[in-house]
């Protein structure tokens, strides 16, 4: 069955059309909630959160092509990790940094993994992660960020500066590690 189908069947309450709109979406979808957050059962809490948005709101949703419904859910679990962020408190303000305008490489390393990669986004402080995220992954505007996390526009732009510095030392000696 086709994702349009799904969609409309799953708006009338359908529930075998809901779990396989949920099985379709679930793996890119919790790929999305580990970027965020700490763990992995914090991430699996956002995902059911999640999805249970998701299906309530469904009725709203307007379908216009695949690769839109899953923007709008991939938007939903974004807006659901930073919701669960500032629950805890765990976006914090940085320091603005001087070096603002200076660009840090943050290029693949060819002896490391993905999986390597993103344990070391997962390890880096959660302000540093969230706009990280928001502004490499997700593609979003520094103003994007500073209006979603309550923060300057400078203070996005700095904690995007120490996060690509960050992930540069820890990526430079994981690649160090690997040739030992």
């Amino acid at each position: 069955m086709n994702t349009k189908d799904l969609i409309e069947k799953s708006k009338s309450g359908d529930r075998k059309s809901q779990q396989l709109l949920y099985q379709r979406l679930s793996a890119p979808m919790m790929g999305v909630c580990v970027r965020y957050m700490k763990s992995k059962e914090d991430a699996e809490d956002v995902l059911l959160e999640g999805f249970h948005k998701v299906f309530k709101n469904l009725k709203k949703f307007t379908y216009e092509s695949d690769n839109a419904f899953f923007g709008w859910v991939k938007r939903i679990m974004v807006n659901e990790a930073l919701m669960k962020l500032r629950k805890n408190k765990d976006i914090r303000v940085l320091a603005i940094s001087e070096d603002l305008d200076q660009e840090v490489d943050v290029s693949p390393l060819s002896k490391l993994e993905t999986e390597d990669l993103l344990n070391a986004i997962r390890s880096i402080p959660v302000g540093y992660r969230t706009v990280f995220n928001l502004y490499e992954v997700e593609g979003y505007y520094h103003q994007e960020i500073s209006d979603q996390l309550g923060i300057s526009v400078g203070t996005s732009k700095s904690q995007l500066f120490k996060a690509k510095k960050l992930l540069r030392e820890m990526l430079d000696q994981k690649n160090e590690n690997y040739g030992s």
